[in-house]
């Protein structure tokens, strides 16, 4: 009988240690009414969890989003959180590219009444895949007004991935990278198994054409001190 239970409780703890750890996901002020939401996910088995930044604007009529949180739990957490902090639900999220870090959540968002966008290009290669899909999608750099916040989406060529637009919030001088941008902690390109490396650069050089006067730089993973300064770290990076 002790060999017995003995046995079971080995079984239950090679289950229980062997299992990722439960994530919670942390909200940091940025400026004004706006927020970045870091979440976490786990690249392969032997990673430790990785952050991935999300950006939120507070408005009167609701919450803002631009890429959600890594997975649908993490953006229940973020949709628990901002209702008990602000009182606001989410009502727009949009995905700066195809990949789980970024509209891995539209599924929990679209049921709490969300209305989730996209690229078109974005779209086809989430289905592709088999990721969580937007509601709705466009065609070209679109400019989007939502209770008094402006939303502008630039393609400036592929990079991280063939589809990665960068949103740009003129009102706040707020430019969301995204994955295209690397942040100043970062020493290497990431995962680069969607990338165009050889045209990244290039897009980067749109980036910095196009952002002159951007006060903060929010890249897709790990810290967004610097500003401006993350735009040619990533092109060192990229030119190791």
């Amino acid at each position: 009988m002790k060999l017995k239970l003995f046995v079971f409780c080995l079984f239950i703890s090679t289950v229980v240690f062997g299992q990722k750890k439960p994530v919670k996901i942390s909200i940091t002020h940025l400026t004004k009414n706006i927020y970045v939401c870091t979440s976490y996910g786990y690249p392969d088995d032997k990673s430790p969890a990785y952050p991935a930044n999300s950006l939120f604007a507070v408005t009167d009529k609701g919450i803002i989003l631009v890429n959600s949180p890594w997975g649908d739990e993490q953006t229940q957490q973020l949709i628990d959180s901002v209702k008990r902090r602000f009182n606001k639900k989410i009502i727009f999220c949009i995905a700066t590219h195809f990949h789980d870090d970024c509209l891995g959540g539209f599924d929990v968002l679209k049921k709490q009444g969300a209305k989730t966008y996209s690229s078109m290009q974005t779209y086809a290669l989430a289905k592709k895949e088999n990721n969580e899909l937007p509601q709705y999608t466009f065609a070209r750099d679109t400019t989007f007004n939502i209770a008094g916040i402006t939303l502008k989406t630039f393609y400036p060529g592929e990079g991280h991935t063939h589809d990665n637009i960068v949103v740009w919030l003129p009102q706040h001088k707020i430019l969301f990278g995204g994955c295209l941008v690397k942040s100043l902690e970062a020493d290497n390109k990431g995962f680069t198994g969607d990338a165009n490396l050889k045209q990244w650069p290039s897009s980067i050089k749109n980036v910095q054409g196009r952002f002159k006067d951007a006060r903060y730089v929010i890249p897709g993973h790990l810290g967004w001190q610097g500003g401006l300064k993350q735009l040619n770290h990533t092109l060192r990076i990229l030119n190791k």
